[in-house]
This record gives structure tokens, C-alpha cells and sequence, in this order.
């Protein structure tokens, strides 16, 4: 009694009061309880306050969609462990015929072959069945659409190095990216000169528009920046009003369709974009898996996990140019 005395004693006091102004006829008598209601215990309700927590796991910032893999020509599902593109050399002028009834002449046509290696990929994410019934949000969702953009991000990283990195002949040797196919950095982010030369350089090799093919370009933040704050590139014309209206060159500009990517190689202070044509990278998907499974061995532990295989390679190196920029 006296601990209750002790922590309630100024609400007691105003207790007392009121009945002292009762009973002088100061405050009438059916104000009281209002009194007590307010002066006693009002303190202590916070301890019945909740706490409502949430009830999904949302994904914090990342690359979800493959950006890269429809800029590439697709060969379907892949039986084996690679599968290669066939390629045959332009032939010469067709000859002029200045021998009436003479003997056929025949012209030489170069063949050759690219091979691209498949890569198998796993990854797998645990729910222990000790932790299920303790989870106001179930998990498996959000790990299967994590999984699923991880994959996605793994497909880009094969498609990215496919266009810089070495390509393989049927032989077994490797086919770097020609130095005439690459724009140094010159010391310089990136500028109008380095866009007109890519395209330049598309209309010299006969792999732009004018022959059917589409042309892609690589863009991260950095460059982004650069195109933005170019007052030669952002001219007043309707397609530079929008880009510095949305702040963003996404889309078909400059008869490129430009790809954001922040998975640029950097590297000695140096970004590498990368231009193509679309028919100069062959992709190909071996399968493609995902699964949501008690395992056994582990205690009934719930796995989800996502597996595939894929391959990528570049065909023709005047169908890529690299960019790089500071």
C-alpha cells in the first residue's frame, strides 16, 4: 500500500483536492469522476499501446529485369554444352563477265565458326522449419523474386563480357576485340565526339539501320551525368527537351536504344560502355529453374533456389564498339 501511496502520490493529491472543492460547493459533485478517471492511472496506458509489424519482405534497391538479353539475337534452348554461329565472309564484288560461253570461274567463300560455352549456375536460400511458425511474413516470395533478379543481373554479366572480352573459334583460339572496333578515353568523360565515332564506325562496317539492324548502347549513371551536362549533345530540339524534362536518355536516340547498366567494367578510373548490333551477339538458354522444396536432409528446412544454364558470344567484332570513358 504504501509502494502504490509512493508512485501515485500526485495523483492522489489531486484527488483529494477535488473532494475538498466538492465539499465547499466549489465544483459540484458529478465532476468527480472525471477526476478520478484522468488523475488516477492515466500514466500506465502507454503499456497497453501495440506495435503492428509488417507483414512482407520488400526488396531493397537493385537491378531486377535482364536489361541485355533482348539485345541479343536469341538461339532458344540449348541441348549440350555449347552451340556455335556460323559465319561466312562477304564475297568480292560480283566479277564482270567479258567471255561468251567460257568456263565457269568460281569464287571462294570464307567460312568460319564461333563457339559459345555454356556455364551452369545455382543458388539456393534457406527457411529453417523452426523459423516458420515465428514469421508474420512469409519469406519464400520475396527470396524467389530476389533469386529471379539475381539471375537476371548473372545473364547481363555473361552478355557484357561476351561483347568485350575474348570470343572463341571453332579451334579453340580466342578472337579479341579488334583495337579499330575500340574509342580510348582520351583523358575525357563521355562527349558528342565518341558517340559520333561509334556510329561512325556502325555505318563504315554496314551494321546500322540501313541494313536492317538494330544498335544498342550501354549506359550507367556516370554517363548519364556526362550526356546531360553536355550542352553539345542536349541541343534545343524536342528529343533534348524531353531528356532534360525526364532526365533520362532511355530509348532510341541518336539511332542508338540506350540500355541503362550500371554493371560497367571500371577500372584505372575508367568506364567501358559498349555499342552493338544486335545480330553480332548470339545468346542461348540451356534451362532455366526454380523450386520451392522441404529438404529432408536438413530438417525439413524449406530451400528455395534458382538454377540455369546459359551462354552468350560475340559473332563479329565490326558489330561491337567499346566506349571508354572517364
Amino acid at each position: 500500500m504504501k509502494a502504490y501511496i509512493q508512485s501515485n502520490k500526485w495523483q492522489l493529491a489531486g484527488l483529494a483536492l477535488a473532494l475538498a472543492l466538492v465539499s465547499v460547493g466549489v465544483m459540484p459533485a458529478d465532476a468527480m469522476a472525471g477526476v478520478a478517471l484522468v488523475g488516477v492511472g492515466s500514466t500506465t496506458i502507454t503499456n497497453a499501446f501495440v506495435q503492428q509489424f509488417d507483414s512482407n519482405i520488400r526488396l531493397l534497391s537493385q537491378q531486377k529485369e535482364s536489361r541485355l538479353e533482348i539485345a541479343a539475337h536469341d538461339r532458344g534452348n540449348i541441348t549440350g554444352e555449347s552451340f556455335t554461329a556460323n559465319r561466312l565472309a562477304a564475297l568480292e564484288d560480283t566479277p564482270e563477265n567479258n567471255t561468251r560461253h567460257g568456263d565457269t570461274q568460281w569464287s571462294e567463300s570464307d567460312h568460319s565458326t564461333r563457339v559459345a560455352l555454356m556455364k551452369d549456375f545455382y543458388q539456393a536460400l534457406p527457411v529453417d522449419r523452426a523459423d516458420e511458425p515465428k514469421l508474420l511474413a512469409n519469406p519464400n516470395g520475396a527470396y524467389t523474386d530476389s533469386l529471379l533478379a539475381a539471375w537476371n543481373r548473372r545473364k547481363d554479366a555473361i552478355l557484357y563480357a561476351a561483347l568485350r572480352g575474348n570470343s572463341q573459334a571453332k579451334d579453340g583460339s580466342l578472337v579479341a576485340l579488334t583495337s579499330g572496333q575500340k574509342i580510348a578515353h582520351g583523358g575525357t568523360g563521355f562527349t558528342k565526339a565518341k558517340l559520333i565515332q561509334a556510329k561512325k564506325l556502325f555505318r563504315t562496317n554496314e551494321l546500322d539501320e540501313h541494313n536492317g539492324e538494330e544498335l544498342y548502347i550501354t549506359f550507367n549513371g556516370e554517363m548519364l551525368e556526362d550526356i546531360l551536362a553536355d550542352t553539345t549533345l542536349t541541343s534545343a530540339d524536342y528529343m533534348a527537351v524531353k531528356m532534360l524534362q525526364d532526365g533520362d536518355v532511355s530509348g532510341k536516340w541518336m539511332g542508338f536504344k540506350w540500355v541503362p547498366y550500371e554493371g560497367l567494367t571500371f577500372s584505372a578510373s575508367t568506364y567501358y560502355a559498349v555499342a552493338w548490333a544486335k545480330s553480332a551477339i548470339h545468346r542461348g538458354t540451356g534451362f532455366v529453374e526454380g523450386k520451392s522444396q522441404r529438404r529432408g536432409d536438413k530438417k525439413d528446412t524449406m530451400q528455395v533456389s534458382m538454377a540455369g544454364s546459359y551462354g552468350a558470344v560475340r559473332v563479329e567484332e565490326k558489330g561491337v564498339v567499346e566506349i571508354a570513358f572517364q
